[in-house]
């Protein structure tokens, strides 16, 4: 990882509270590595300098990390290279992490970044999470389901509620909310869900817009 890059995951960690100490930053390192590797021959990702991995990945990943309880089994869906459960499990030994994607070439790459890694309490599942079996498997399991730009709102919470524990939460990682999906939001009750929080946000050093949208099953 070029410096100047490093500095910009260094600093950029430390606005969402996370100091990252030596092995984590050469976790982050090797991460990147496999990725720009890896993509070289297999599209993983359309962001293919070190840059936007560091800012639009990790970082985006981080931005998270404040919302989830120290001991938590999550849930990450649609998690394409990793991303966020990876990235939060090299900062958050204690959590359990399951990724699930549908694109094979994608969970083959991110076994391989966990056995690179050494990331003990996470898997990587090849599958959707409409499949009669990996609701069998995995119903009813967790405390958190993560997900980034993996579906539209109402589709991410009807999909994700079988999966969750009594209170469990839906921390969905989305772009600026337009105004058609804050209508969809304060039509959230009467449903198994609250908004807990909405969260706008700026990427660490950069101009870009996130929102981090809280829901927890009632």
């Amino acid at each position: 990882m070029e410096a100047e890059n490093k500095d910009l995951l260094i600093e950029g960690a430390k606005t969402f509270g996370i100091d990252l100490d030596q092995e984590a930053i050469e976790s982050f390192g090797l991460y990147l590595g496999e990725l720009l590797k890896w993509n070289r021959k297999i599209n993983l990702t359309a962001i293919r300098s070190e840059k936007g991995i560091v800012l639009k990945h990790f970082l985006d990943s981080l931005s998270v990390y404040p919302y989830l309880p120290q001991r938590s089994v999550i849930l990450d869906i649609g998690s394409g290279a990793g991303f966020p459960g990876i990235p939060l499990k090299i900062i958050h030994p204690t959590v359990e992490v399951t990724l699930i994607d549908s694109v094979r070439k994608k969970v083959d790459f991110q076994r391989h970044i966990i056995r690179v890694l050494g990331l003990k309490g996470t898997k990587a599942i090849h599958g959707r999470v409409q499949d009669k079996e990996i609701l069998r498997d995995f119903g009813g399991r967790f405390d958190i389901i993560l997900s980034r730009a993996f579906s539209d709102l109402e589709t991410l919470l009807a999909l994700s509620l079988p999966f969750l524990r009594t209170e469990g939460k839906v921390v969905a990682m989305k772009g600026e909310v337009d105004d058609e999906e804050m209508r969809l939001l304060t039509g959230t009750e009467g449903t198994p869900y609250r908004l807990q929080r909405t969260i706008p946000l700026t990427l660490p050093l950069s101009s870009v817009k996130r929102t981090i949208l809280l829901f927890e099953k009632s």
